[in-house]
């Protein structure tokens, strides 16, 4: 066993300490933000604690200025259709291109990987006048067609290296005890492709979650999710510090939620392939 000095242990554990306090310190600012009263928040004396904790901002936010329910309520559809329907297609996709050998095949996987290159500005304009001639204009449905878009490519990406790592031969075993092809899937390779699903489900449901500029163009007041209802509290007179925060932190909660019940599965998916042999 390689001996460590006391000091190194020391050094090693103070970095470790800031690095925490450099991560976690915007959060628990923005939670203090969000609980104290008006006479802090808008004083001349910049406080760290708070002696005197209000929550009125959270029961502001769901009864006055924006609601902020029904912009939870539009976020949670189109995220998780977003990642049910990017799932479905992005899996069986990454599984033809590595089971299957087609004409095109390559240049196909650069169409997806450049798809990432353009800004999203970029392409306002034709998604917005395609979203209008398809009547979904103002509809949940728009920001999934949209994300969709964009989420699938970088998401056959991802699980193809992990498609790629699984042998042929158990595909080959399952055919040889009368599995067809589709069953080989379904019995074999999707059950051992659970963690990697996990960790792409979470890039697009991340994605989908806090994604603003199609959200702002494509919906309205009914439909907006929780970005555009936040940035509806940035006003030209001033900022609503209180409930701007307050929303902020709600807004993690779901994301701090799946986290902790996908933890496991998310680091088998993210080191997945990293050791062979």
């Amino acid at each position: 066993m390689k001996y460590e000095k006391p000091g190194t242990k020391v050094l090693r554990l103070i970095l470790l300490i800031v690095m925490l306090v450099f991560i976690l310190f915007p959060f628990y600012w923005t939670f203090l933000t969000s609980i104290k009263p008006e006479n802090e928040l808008y004083g001349d004396t910049v406080t760290y604690f708070t002696v005197h904790p209000t929550f009125e901002a959270y029961k502001n936010l769901f009864t006055t200025t924006v609601n902020f329910l029904s912009a939870m309520g539009n976020s949670l559809i189109v995220a998780v259709s977003t990642t049910l329907v990017t799932l479905c297609v992005s899996t069986m996709a990454a599984y033809a291109f590595s089971r299957y050998d087609f004409p095109g095949r390559k240049a196909l996987m650069s169409i997806f990987l450049c798809n990432n290159m353009f800004p999203t500005v970029l392409l306002l304009i034709p998604l917005y006048t395609i979203m209008r001639k398809l009547h979904l204009l103002f509809t949940p449905g728009s920001l999934i067609l949209a994300y969709t878009t964009f989420t699938i490519p970088f998401s056959v990406w991802l699980l193809l290296g992990f498609i790629n790592d699984l042998p042929m031969s158990l595909e080959e075993a399952a055919q040889v005890d009368g599995c067809t092809r589709g069953k080989a899937f379904i019995k074999i390779i999707l059950p051992l492709l659970n963690p990697s699903i996990v960790a792409t489900g979470v890039y697009i449901f991340m994605q989908s979650w806090n994604e603003y500029t199609f959200a702002m163009m494509f919906t309205n007041t009914a439909t907006r999710t929780i970005p555009v209802a936040l940035k509806s509290l940035i006003g030209q007179l001033g900022v609503q510090w209180d409930l701007l925060t307050a929303g902020g932190i709600l807004t993690i909660i779901p994301v701090c939620i799946m986290f902790f019940f996908a933890q496991k599965r998310l680091v088998e998916g993210l080191t997945a392939g990293a050791v062979k042999g």
